[in-house]
């Protein structure tokens, strides 16, 4: 086994935990590390470092990142995600394209981002996503 970066496509429902875990075994070695937490509901691009470039993740992690989304209008659940219970319904009829991108222009380009209460950040040692489930919300995350 020779030492490198690998591209992984994570998909839906799987833990980037999960993903190393799986390249482990398969690589038969232990020493694999990602370069940022995928949410378990996020597919996309997830960067693994295997044996000795391990140590390149650190160069990874600060990356510029795109991100894609689905947007459904008029719909509020617990989790702030499509994965939580309804909460509150509005009429988003009336909602223009304009608005639309108006509102996404204001997440475009640099920005701080204040993480959901269930994203994958990590708070008191354990995923704020895992926390919040099991009723223990905290406003903002924060974490290692």
């Amino acid at each position: 086994m020779t030492s490198g970066i690998l591209l992984v496509d994570k998909p839906q429902g799987v833990t980037s935990h999960d993903v190393v875990a799986r390249a482990r075994r398969l690589l038969g070695t232990r020493k694999v590390g990602h370069a940022g937490t995928l949410d378990p509901m996020a597919t996309g691009l997830l960067l693994l470092g295997v044996d000795s470039a391990t140590r390149l993740l650190t160069y990874l992690v600060g990356l510029d990142k795109e991100y894609f989304a689905t947007i459904r209008l008029g719909v509020a659940t617990d989790t702030d995600d499509a994965e939580g219970e309804l909460v509150a319904t509005a009429d988003a009829s009336g909602v223009s394209d304009a608005a639309v991108a108006a509102g996404v222009l204001a997440l475009t380009g640099a920005i701080r981002q204040v993480p959901s209460t269930f994203s994958a950040i990590k708070v008191d040692g354990r995923r704020a996503y895992d926390r919040a489930r099991a009723g223990r919300r905290s406003s903002s995350p924060r974490g290692t």
